[in-house]
């Protein structure tokens, strides 16, 4: 796949980039490790005041990032900026933080003395998506540098530049020249970086695909890993729920990032009895947003990131249409227009053997299911290979106490949509991944937890 800035809304290529070649990313492999032999050092209240200086920078100059991600992934402009200002958040919580969180902790053994340390293990590959380009990659940056860490950032090829700006970023923010580098490779370069002994371990985000490529290489050379994959989060609503609130958490849970978000709330499972109404005001809603050119702050709906991100939602859409499902509003191309614009779709009443019993839909589609009962919706929610989040709607408690033990996800929101946020862990289970991004268990993933006995 080519390295290039390909503007979702017109189909125009931007810009293109050399990929590395094999002898500058020995470069760079290098020269992470010799950053890290000093680095791991550097006491944590300097690391603070780099991490604060970048999101000083992250604040300072959102606009202008956040234009490069709309030029290059296509999300709304305000979501842009606001995902800028999400990232120097990030940064923020872990300087304030990273210093309780790698304490010393101590454990009453019989020894004269025994504690827990948390020390750095080196240069940490991450394998980044494109759908947050910002936030995804300082939701692993921040807690890994503040831990003694250095990164190295394959990022996705459609947000090059991205990627550049973030390395400059931490150049820009005192960082040590090493400590943070960007590395504009395709995919077929990752295993072999991963392989490379200097590299200690790999987190990534995105496929279901990737993910099992990259942890099968780390497995083979005994190399640890996070995975955060792929979702098809559940959207439940109970009887007893509050509607209003239910019905505008509806369309921004779906909609978020032009639907391109694995904890989107992608399947809709909602009680019969109030199933007609929720049906109704959902497509009523729906229809109403506007689609067009993600730089205009008018607009709600913004292209999706890739033409082949296009072709595949619609080849599921399609697919359940064919079968029987119905079509409650959208469900093809916008075909009056450049780039990769997709209507927002509701599909229902799903005959058995379509994608929407399996799958992930990336992108503006959502799926409504009727269910008679708790227990069906909880059944229906669990019915599917992925866990990553689930967002219930209710006011009854006993209600609420069953959705949070049995529902299967990393993350259950009650009467709120599913997000990230860096004082909580973050990750899933089953097909979705594992470990954890963000809180405090998020800094511990990418250390040695050195146990120390003294007597």
């Amino acid at each position: 796949m080519a390295i290039a800035t390909i503007n979702p809304t017109t189909g125009e290529t931007l810009r293109t980039f050399e990929p590395l070649t094999d002898k500058l990313i020995e470069a760079k492999l290098e020269q992470a490790q010799q950053a890290f032999e000093q680095y791991r050092w550097t006491p944590l209240a300097q690391r603070a005041e780099w991490i604060n200086k970048a999101a000083d920078i992250l604040v300072r100059d959102r606009e202008r990032f956040g234009k490069i991600m709309t030029l290059e992934m296509g999300k709304p402009l305000k979501a842009a900026i606001a995902e800028v200002e999400k990232s120097a958040l990030g940064c923020r919580y872990y300087a304030e933080n990273a210093p309780k969180f790698l304490a010393d902790v101590p454990a009453s053994t019989d020894a004269s003395h025994s504690f827990i340390r948390y020390q750095p293990l080196g240069p940490i590959l991450a394998v980044m998506p494109w759908n947050f380009p910002f936030w995804q990659v300082f939701r692993f940056a921040a807690p890994a540098l503040m831990a003694g860490n250095v990164g190295l950032l394959k990022h996705a090829s459609n947000v090059p530049q991205c990627a550049l700006a973030i390395e400059e970023i931490f150049q820009q923010a005192g960082f040590p020249s090493g400590v943070f580098q960007t590395l504009l490779v395709g995919a077929d370069k990752v295993a072999a970086i991963i392989a490379d002994e200097r590299v200690k371990a790999a987190t990534l985000t995105g496929s279901e695909s990737a993910g099992a490529s990259l942890a099968a290489v780390a497995g083979k050379h005994i190399k640890k890993t996070v995975l955060e994959l792929g979702g098809s989060d559940p959207f439940i609503v109970l009887e007893s729920a509050d509607m209003e609130a239910a019905m505008e958490t509806a369309v921004t849970a779906r909609m978020l990032n032009n639907g391109q978000s694995c904890i989107a709330a992608k399947r809709f499972i909602v009680v019969d009895a109030i199933a007609d109404e929720f049906e109704k005001r959902l497509a009523e809603k729906f229809q109403a947003l506007k689609v067009g050119d993600p730089m205009n702050p008018e607009t709600d709906l913004g292209p999706l990131a890739t033409p082949s991100i296009l072709q595949d939602l619609d080849q599921q859409v399609q697919e359940c249409i064919t079968k029987g499902a119905r079509v409650l509003a959208g469900g093809k191309p916008l075909g009056d227009r450049p780039g990769n614009f997709y209507p927002a779709t509701i599909l229902t009443d799903f005959p058995a053997g379509t994608p929407a019993d399996n799958e992930e839909f990336f992108g503006p589609v959502a799926l409504l299911f009727r269910v008679a009962s708790i227990d069906e919706a909880i059944q229906r929610a669990n019915a599917i290979p992925f866990g990553l989040g689930a967002s219930a709607w209710t006011t009854d408690e006993e209600e609420r106490d069953r959705l949070i033990n049995e529902l299967e996800a990393g993350a259950v929101f009650i009467n709120g949509l599913v997000k990230s946020d860096p004082r909580l862990p973050f990750g899933g289970i089953k097909r979705s991944g594992y470990g954890r991004e963000l809180g405090s268990q998020g800094i511990h993933e990418f250390v040695n937890i050195k146990t120390v006995w003294v007597k």
